[in-house]
């Protein structure tokens, strides 16, 4: 398994973190949702340098060139719902992409709030199997929401390669995708890793709630 952390070197990805990181930047929820997008879109075009490619003869007006193309069928899942507007940014990049969808969700424990179990409901997604899978969702806290929706794509055939994109992501989840997702051709994206969880398993200092930040409160 590779981990890639975009913050590590200086570039855009750290101008927009910073943004969505702030607390006074975050109540523009247009603002916050467009630097969602736009890091979905820098981390497409870095995962696009992994891919395969195949050469065409592509003809214009002159001549006929020789141009190099995406050769790898790529899907783009998402983690409903915080994970729309990266997925947007993703297949802005990747237009030709297939698409999947998955719901999930923390049930708390109704006598402890600091306990619970990650849910999923819904799943729509085309054959993966042969295809290089994307998984992309905002916030990599636990690692339990990613590891229950990789397990309801896979029913659907094995990848060729399976990337994990997070806005920000933590060490003990990192550690807990590598343990459940037992795929040599894996590699985690984060724009950031952050090192702490608090007793709501909250990433820290993470950005607090994407999902509300995103679309507002939910009851």
């Amino acid at each position: 398994m590779e981990i890639i952390n975009l913050c590590e070197n200086n570039s855009l990805v750290s101008q927009y973190m910073s943004e969505l990181r702030d607390k006074e930047i975050q109540k523009d929820r247009l603002r916050f949702r467009a630097n969602v997008h736009r890091l979905g879109q820098i981390m497409a075009y870095e995962i696009s340098k992994t891919l395969d490619y195949k050469t065409i003869d592509t003809e214009t007006p002159l001549a006929v060139a020789k141009t190099n193309v995406i050769a790898d069928q790529v899907v783009l899942a998402t983690i409903l719902r915080a994970g729309l507007p990266l997925h947007e940014g993703f297949l802005t990049f990747f237009d030709k992409a297939e698409n999947a969808f998955v719901s999930a969700y923390r049930k708390y424990d109704a006598h402890d709030p600091n306990k619970f179990d990650v849910k999923t409901e819904y799943l729509a997604c085309p054959s993966i199997a042969g295809k290089v899978l994307c998984i992309v969702d905002p916030m990599l806290a636990t690692g339990l929401s990613m590891a229950l929706a990789y397990k309801a794509l896979i029913a659907r055939g094995c990848p060729k390669h399976v990337h994990v994109a997070s806005i920000v992501a933590t060490d003990q989840a990192i550690e807990y995708v590598k343990q459940t997702i037992p795929n040599a051709n894996l590699t985690v994206w984060a724009c950031d890793i952050d090192h702490e969880l608090n007793e709501h398993s909250y990433i820290v200092p993470g950005l607090g709630d994407a999902g509300d930040l995103l679309y507002g409160e939910k009851l």
